[in-house]
């Protein structure tokens, strides 16, 4: 059978427990996570087991339980919703599964899915939203992977506002349909999500009576969100739920598709470009552009590479925004220098060494004067310079000349944190053949200073050894000329 035509061999469902009584059978750890699982509903919890583990008590003894302690008998699941055997002993597993069946109530034997008429699920629980993951024999491993994985990308809020939303459930039920639907999408989006997600919950209240009483267009908000350096996974968290929820993506060049392309599906996608000699739109355009989406009530996604606040122009854009009324966050993002420092194992402050850090571009040391950062530099600072391999030769001439020793060591990444990163190393008398690279055609990083000789080279390229080919190449041509 093909993957689009697969059949669920279980089909999941949830079962109402307030107040009923669910039953577990068995001592020790297996019973003590089914009490566990348990406790996260208002079901009647009842553990059946005589001379229960010390632990076990505790937690009967914390959760309210109803603890029987005594051997087991069939008697004692009668009336209860869902029995669980947990004995660890298979005999009487299957006893209590039996003994289950024949008094009609669903039963699951841990470990034993022979035996169970159920299987529990992996539980992402933000009460009253439970997201339920099974895996179909695939294993629990799977499942608590998944679990995880989708634990991190809901809010720790997400319960507060759901609770919020069905309280607010039947006054929204008399809107217009067309008003509905604004509501609920400005409800979980907008000042209501935020100021629960603040933990302001009274606030939160007043701005969900607010959009229930208003007929006017939706706040548009602009979040400038840092994409980071590249790789997908670097991507925070609220990045990703603001890319979920935009009505509309702008980004950058730098920007991977494939960051693009978590943000929700029929969002409108505005590419601005900004690639170096090749500006799609000016800075005035992108702010024009952001104004105008605000004020038409989008969710704008503004995404920018690495953190929107080191040389993202991010400052710029605020400006425009708050001048023009528009609502706006900044989200940070990892930037590139860190990725590209923990792709050369590199501590960019070392004890005794290297105490402080300078961000900067090449671009910073073409004029007339020296900047104030290079005194850093030469006093023992790290420096991260950011879009500099086609002045690589000035940064390093600069430096040289102001002081710093020509066998500091440097470190240059391209691609950094992408699977298809380069690595390279030498010192900063090696940094011009940066310049005569033609080959890195993808954004590169270079760090400079004495911390970057505590990195791992092992996956790096001498930066001295392509300048020695390129040497030899230019002899041998000439000889042959």
């Amino acid at each position: 059978m093909s993957q689009a035509n697969a059949k669920l061999n279980a089909f999941p469902v949830f079962m109402r427990v307030d107040g009923e009584a669910v039953a577990i059978v068995g001592n020790g750890e297996e019973a003590l996570a089914k009490a566990r699982l348990l406790a996260q509903s208002s079901a009647a919890l009842r553990v059946i087991a005589e001379d229960a583990d010390p632990e076990l008590l505790s937690f009967i003894a914390a959760a309210g339980a109803v603890h029987v302690d005594a051997a087991y008998d069939a008697a004692q699941i009668e009336g209860a919703a869902m029995v669980f055997a947990a004995s660890g002993d298979e005999a009487l597993d299957r006893r209590v599964a039996e003994d289950a069946r024949r008094l009609g109530i669903p039963v699951n034997a841990v470990d034993r899915p022979e035996l169970c008429d159920f299987f529990t699920p992996a539980l992402v629980n933000r009460a009253p939203v439970a997201i339920a993951i099974g895996t179909e024999g695939a294993g629990p491993v799977l499942a608590q992977l998944l679990r995880a994985r989708i634990d991190r990308l809901l809010s720790p809020s997400l319960g507060r506002l759901a609770a919020l939303a069905a309280s607010l459930r039947t006054a929204a039920e008399q809107l217009p349909k067309g008003n509905r639907r604004r509501f609920w999408s400005d409800f979980f989006a907008g000042a209501p999500a935020k100021a629960v997600e603040a933990g302001e919950f009274d606030k939160a209240h007043e701005a969900a009576l607010d959009l229930l009483a208003s007929d006017a267009p939706a706040a548009g908000h602009i979040a400038l969100v840092g994409a980071g350096p590249g790789a997908e996974d670097l991507l925070t968290l609220r990045a990703h739920r603001l890319l979920m929820e935009a009505d509309a993506i702008v980004y950058d060049a730098l920007v991977p598709e494939a960051i693009v392309a978590m943000g929700r599906r029929d969002a409108e996608r505005l590419p601005v470009g900004k690639r170096k000699g090749c500006h799609s739109k000016s800075q005035e355009e992108i702010n024009a552009l952001l104004i105008e989406l605000g004020r038409a009530g989008k969710r704008v996604v503004r995404l920018k590479s690495g953190d929107p606040l080191v040389f993202g122009r991010a400052g710029e854009e605020m400006a425009a925004l708050r001048d023009a009324g528009v609502a706006y966050e900044v989200v940070p993002g990892v930037t590139a220098a860190f990725a590209a420092a923990a792709d050369f194992e590199l501590p960019l402050t070392l004890r005794g060494v290297s105490s402080s850090m300078v961000f900067t571009t090449g671009h910073d040391l073409k004029g007339n004067s020296l900047p104030d950062w290079a005194k850093l530099a030469i006093s023992g600072a790290t420096v991260a310079v950011y879009m500099g391999r086609s002045v690589a030769a000035e940064v390093a001439g600069r430096l040289i000349e102001a002081g710093l020793s020509p066998d500091t060591a440097v470190a240059v990444v391209e691609n950094a944190s992408l699977g298809n990163r380069r690595r390279f190393h030498g010192t900063l008398a090696d940094l011009p053949s940066l310049e005569e690279r033609a080959d890195l055609t993808g954004p590169v990083m270079t760090i400079i200073g004495d911390a970057v000789a505590g990195a791992n080279f092992e996956r790096s390229e001498p930066l001295a050894a392509h300048r020695l080919e390129e040497t030899a190449r230019i002899t041998a041509e000439g000889v042959q000329q």
